[in-house]
């Protein structure tokens, strides 16, 4: 099989934490992956030795760094012409990418510029992408018949349901990407392309660990029935389940992965 022919997956974000996380284990499973992030101008040394050491001999054709910011159009234009002239041909979005306030403050203070911002990054900028690459997708489905089986990933919150009063315009981002979820899901099912979201809790990553005190008091105290932090392969994990075909008769499905915090109990 030639290059062209190969899976290709694209995770927004994914410089470090998560989204870094999501990388290396489809990597594992043979999909050729596309890392971005929006102020990192190359890979680190550690990153490509990590996919090294999984491709092998295959790293240059097996991955592709690509500095843009999802909130642009401009930066998502660049973003699907590079994948198009390197691959030919995208199988896997995830929306990962994603910013909080630019300083966390009291919701009657919060300024428009920090609203604009992470509402631009966390969720137009994932809905225009995807909007872009759900009509490439169709067409391909054309190109490759019953070969091609594309999958739309969002990577959401707990937020999306819990109110952070210091971060107000977080919140907002991440329960309309709950819906964004729920549109492409349900318009994009005649086409096969089925959309699912993933809900973390807290995630041992470098934006949770200015607060690392805060929550280690917080799952200590019992906030997740499951009393750990979660780590970046938890989410990674059902990722994969989902692009193996595990999960097929379901689409704008919620997976909570977040440790039981979800649960409500006396």
């Amino acid at each position: 099989m030639n290059k062209d022919n190969k899976k290709v997956a694209l995770v927004t974000g994914s410089t470090h934490g998560i989204g870094e996380g999501i990388v290396l284990e489809l990597a594992k499973i043979g999909f050729s992956v596309v890392v971005n992030g929006a102020s990192t101008t190359v890979l680190s040394e550690d990153y490509k030795n990590n996919l090294k050491s999984i491709f092998t001999e295959e790293l240059e054709e097996k991955y592709l760094y690509i500095q843009a910011d999802v909130g642009k159009m401009e930066d998502r234009e660049k973003l699907i012409s590079k994948i198009k002239k390197k691959f030919k041909r995208i199988d896997v979005l995830v929306n990962n990418a994603g910013v909080g306030p630019i300083k966390r403050g009291e919701l009657l203070d919060m300024t428009e510029e920090s609203y604009d911002r992470v509402m631009r990054i966390n969720l137009k900028g994932p809905f225009f992408l995807t909007q872009n690459i759900a009509k490439w997708m169709i067409e391909l489905k054309k190109t490759f018949s019953d070969h091609y089986q594309p999958y739309i990933i969002n990577i959401s919150s707990i937020n999306r349901y819990t109110p952070s009063l210091n971060r107000g315009e977080y919140c907002i981002s991440k329960a309309g990407m709950t819906m964004m979820t729920k549109l492409f899901a349900t318009r994009l099912a005649e086409h096969g392309i089925p959309v699912y979201e993933i809900s973390p809790g807290i995630i041992d990553t470098p934006l949770t660990q200015p607060r690392h005190d805060t929550y280690d008091k917080l799952i200590n105290e019992g906030i997740t029935p499951i009393k750990r932090w979660g780590k970046p392969i938890d989410i990674a994990k059902p990722v994969i389940a989902i692009v193996s075909g595990l999960i097929p008769f379901s689409t704008g499905t919620v997976l909570d992965v977040d440790g039981g915090f979800h649960l409500h109990r006396l």
